[in-house]
């Protein structure tokens, strides 16, 4: 059982910036995928970002392309998201997940792609 672990979330003004981490428990981790999404109060988890493991394809969401870098540490089996040019849209909770499984273009921006997931962590922009 992959136990993912997020920290690095917090308030911040508009226009400023955050990072994320997400860490993998298992010291033998491998994964196809690791993503990040977001859930903001009554709404559905929403896609951000994803990272493939050993190639390192990156895939973003259109609203935050160019202001959001997804990243990984393999070494350290951690998955970064840092976070540029913060708007109050972008408040909401975000979770890290690990896809197990190999993922298309598609089902790589899916919640249902991923078999693993984080507690979340909380962003929250002011205006």
């Amino acid at each position: 059982q992959v136990q993912l672990v997020e920290s690095g979330g917090g308030l911040v003004q508009a226009g400023g910036s955050l990072r994320l981490s997400c860490a993998a428990s298992e010291r033998t981790f491998s994964s196809f995928a690791m993503g990040w999404f977001r859930q903001a109060p009554g709404k559905e988890r929403e896609f951000v970002a994803a990272i493939t493991w050993n190639r390192g394809n990156t895939y973003y969401t259109n609203s935050v392309k160019g202001r959001f870098t997804i990243s990984r540490d393999r070494a350290e089996n951690t998955v970064y998201l840092q976070m540029n040019s913060l708007l109050p849209e972008d408040t909401a909770a975000y979770y890290c997940a690990a896809a197990g499984r190999v993922l298309t273009i598609v089902t790589i921006k899916e919640v249902a792609g991923y078999d693993y997931w984080g507690q979340g962590t909380q962003v929250t922009v002011s205006s």
